[in-house]
C-alpha cells in the first residue's frame, strides 16, 4: 500500500477568530440577557424590532458586540470563498486581514453616511431606526454564516455548489430583510422614491460591488 502525503493547513488564527465570535455573542447573552433572547427569535417575531427599534439606540452596546461578530464572520466566509476561487499568493492570514478591514470600513462609512444623510434631511431618528433594523438582520445572518464557515473549515470540504448555496440563501435573507424594512417606511419612501433609487444605488448596491474589487484585487 503507497503511503500518501497529508497536507496540513495551520488554521490557529482562524480557530482564534471563531474562539472570538463565540466571546462575543457569550457576551451579548450574559451582559443583555433579555435583548438576546429577543434578538434569537427575530424570525418569528417582531418583537425585538418593534420595542428595542424605538429606543433609537442603533450603536446600543448590545449591537455594537453583534456588529464585531457580523464582521468576523462574514469576513471569513468571504475568506473561504477567495481560497477557493482564487490562488493564494500570499500569507492566509494577510488575505483575512485585507478583507476584514475592507468589509469593516464598509460597515462604518455607511453608518456614518447613513447619519449624516439623517441629520441633513432632518430624519435623524428615523434613520436612526431604519440602521437599527438593517443591523439586527445583518447581525442575525452573520450567525447563519459563522456556523456555515465553520463546517466549512472543520467538517466539510467547500464546494461551488455549497458555497453558493450559503451565499445565495445569505444574499436572498438579506434582500427579505430590506423588503420587510422598506415595507414598515413605505409612506416615507413614496414620498421621496427618486431619493431613495438614489440612495439604493449609491449605500446599497454600489459598496459591494467596491469591495468585490478590494478583496478580488
Amino acid at each position: 500500500m503507497q503511503a500518501t502525503e497529508r497536507i496540513y493547513e495551520y488554521q490557529d488564527w482562524i480557530t482564534i477568530l471563531f474562539l472570538a465570535c463565540f466571546i462575543l455573542l457569550v457576551l451579548a447573552k450574559i451582559l443583555f440577557p433579555q435583548r438576546f433572547e429577543e434578538f434569537i427569535s427575530l424570525l418569528n417575531s417582531g418583537k425585538f424590532i418593534a420595542f428595542k427599534g424605538k429606543e433609537n439606540k442603533a450603536f446600543h452596546a448590545f449591537n455594537i458586540l453583534l456588529l464585531g461578530l457580523q464582521a468576523i464572520s462574514v469576513s471569513i466566509f468571504l475568506y473561504i470563498i477567495y481560497r477557493y476561487f482564487w490562488e493564494i499568493e500570499t500569507s492566509p492570514l494577510i488575505i483575512f486581514i485585507r478583507i476584514f478591514t475592507a468589509y469593516f470600513c464598509l460597515i462604518l462609512i455607511k453608518a456614518g453616511i447613513e447619519k449624516i444623510i439623517g441629520n441633513i434631511f432632518e430624519i435623524d431618528d428615523k434613520m436612526d431606526y431604519y440602521i437599527f433594523q438593517k443591523f439586527s438582520y445583518r447581525n442575525f445572518i452573520s450567525i447563519f454564516l459563522l456556523f456555515a464557515s465553520l463546517f466549512l473549515i472543520y467538517a466539510f470540504h467547500p464546494t461551488a455548489l455549497i458555497i453558493g448555496l450559503i451565499g445565495g440563501s445569505a444574499i436572498i435573507a438579506n434582500a427579505i430583510g430590506l423588503i420587510v424594512i422598506y415595507r414598515r417606511i413605505q409612506s416615507v419612501l413614496s414620498a421621496n422614491w427618486f431619493y431613495f433609487i438614489l440612495y439604493l444605488c449609491a449605500l446599497e448596491i454600489a459598496p459591494y460591488l467596491i469591495l468585490y474589487k478590494l478583496i478580488t484585487n
